[in-house]
């Protein structure tokens, strides 16, 4: 690679970083901000859907885009997904009702879904398989770091300029990122001819819309049981049923079959699942725990999860510098060593635990899920050719996404249907009066300085239980993916590119 060449790669890594930060922001910076849009656009009902439509329409976009970027070229889909973005991010900031808001958050996470997987994928084009781990490391730390950054950002415009910035922000640095891809990024690729699976991408699209839905409801707007979330649940397991048959047919599937038969693409995919659920249980039920037993406020939650977050960064740096040195095996025992030991800890949990050991807490599940990040995204791609490399990234980026998805779902519903039930015992035993009948009561500073000393004691001593009792259940899904990580066996990065056939290739640029 000449002066020149190394000289346009590092520019376009630049551009690359700029649109992965933006697009991991925009899931964590609405966070601090939320309250304020309430107040000005009003919809107090529908605020949870500014998150999830977001959600849904990305997880839904990852694996349709990884696969058109198969076929059509990554530069395409690229500057197509970060316009989308931004015409999103516009007309958010544009938006004179929650309604509103919310539609234009749906063509936001359409242009993020895009982003997502293209972003790695371009990497994994511009660099050889051994020199991938250290910028996949960097990269994968950007997560780390949107966590941190987004909240503190969100309420930065909030408070000292508006609520709308945070949308408009986007374009400026969108505009940068686009110019810089767009002029040094030099693709060159055989392209496949376009055979694009329509009857499979509709069902997978449906499937994957029901299951996001039945998620984002279950638990939260309706019970697990109730007839909607069922048949939720039940459509996107019969549409899942009905495109696994078309795949088999396809002339050019949408998600090969035969991926799932490679051994370290699914024990990726299930890493992915299982470290996504529990960073986002712990990013979930902490600063719970600090608010609500504690006493802290949002912003004393807030710096709890920094060290987290900053091990997280040090996690994923730590795995890309080793990654071409050792087996996948090798490194990501350690991390879920790390993991496990940290989800124990919390399952112990109790009013009277140390702020110093949840804070050990944190650091331990941050280098865990850190080092995990580039690992499981390489190990993915081994044995993979270059025209399935989008697909293959995309499914990565999906497991996680459904991870984070089931982690906030699930573990937040075994939490809250533990304090509802201890909750309602305990009122119906001391009968304090309405005042304290919602448990959210402990998260208002003004309401908890009215109940009696002893009273207080035995809440936050409910909610801690809680807390921990959905740790406990943390334990067997770290077991689990810890036996996939054991199932990897000592595979270790490829020093060249698997040299497979492209089907029906037209040679260019």
């Amino acid at each position: 690679m000449n002066t020149k060449q190394t000289s346009g790669t590092r520019i376009t890594i630049v551009g690359l970083m700029l649109a992965l930060l933006l697009v991991s922001l925009d899931s964590t910076i609405l966070s601090t901000a939320i309250p304020t849009i309430v107040v000005d656009l009003g919809g107090m009902a529908q605020f949870f859907w500014v998150f999830s439509a977001y959600m849904v329409a990305s997880a839904a976009g990852m694996p349709i885009f990884g696969k058109l970027s198969d076929q059509y070229g990554r530069k395409l889909f690229f500057v197509l997904g970060l316009i989308l973005f931004m015409i999103g991010s516009l007309l958010c900031g544009s938006s004179q009702s929650m309604t509103q808001l919310i539609l234009y958050r749906v063509l936001q996470g359409i242009g993020g879904g895009a982003l997502m997987p293209v972003i790695f994928t371009i990497i994994f084009d511009l660099f050889p398989p051994d020199k991938r781990g250290k910028i996949v490391g960097l990269f994968s730390s950007v997560f780390g770091l949107s966590s941190v950054l987004g909240p503190l950002a969100g309420a930065f415009f909030s408070d000292h300029l508006h609520w709308r910035w945070i949308f408009y922000i986007n374009l400026p640095l969108g505009i940068a990122s686009l110019l810089l891809v767009a002029y040094f990024y030099r693709e060159s690729f055989a392209r496949i001819r376009p055979s694009i699976d329509w009857a499979g991408t509709l069902l997978l699209i449906g499937s994957i819309l029901c299951l996001m839905f039945a998620l984002e409801w279950g638990g939260k707007q309706y019970s697990w049981s109730s007839p909607l979330v069922i048949s939720l649940f039940t459509a996107s397991g019969v549409l899942l049923l009905v495109f696994l048959w078309v795949e088999t047919r396809a002339a050019d599937p949408l998600i090969p079959l035969s991926l799932f038969k490679k051994k370290l693409f699914v024990s990726s995919m299930a890493i992915g699942v299982g470290f996504g659920m529990i960073l986002m249980g712990g990013a979930s039920l902490i600063p719970l725990f600090i608010q609500g037993v504690n006493g802290g406020s949002a912003t004393n939650a807030g710096i709890v999860l920094m060290p987290m977050m900053l091990s997280l960064v040090a996690g994923s740096t730590i795995g890309g510098i080793f990654l071409s040195r050792t087996a996948y095996r090798n490194l990501m025992l350690p991390g879920v060593t790390c993991l496990l030991a940290s989800v124990i800890l919390l399952s112990l949990i109790t009013p009277d635990t140390a702020r110093w050991l949840i804070t050990l807490d944190m650091i331990l599940m941050g280098l865990g899920i850190g080092i995990s990040f580039p690992v499981s995204s390489l190990m993915a791609q081994d044995g993979i050719g270059k025209h399935q490399r989008g697909t293959v990234n995309s499914l990565v980026r999906f497991s996680q996404a459904l991870g984070n998805t089931l982690g906030i779902s699930l573990l937040g519903s075994l939490q809250t249907n533990a304090l509802t039930t201890r909750y309602g015992e305990w009122f119906v035993k001391n009968e304090p009066g309405d005042l304290f009948r919602d448990p959210e009561a402990l998260l208002n500073q003004e309401m908890r300085s009215t109940i009696p000393a002893g009273q207080l004691d035995q809440l936050t001593g409910i909610l801690s239980d809680s807390i921990a009792y959905a740790f406990m259940w943390a334990v067997p899904i770290v077991i689990v993916t810890f036996i996939f990580i054991l199932w990897i066996g000592n595979a270790k990065i490829e020093k060249k590119e698997p040299i497979q056939p492209v089907p029906n290739a037209i040679h260019g640029r």
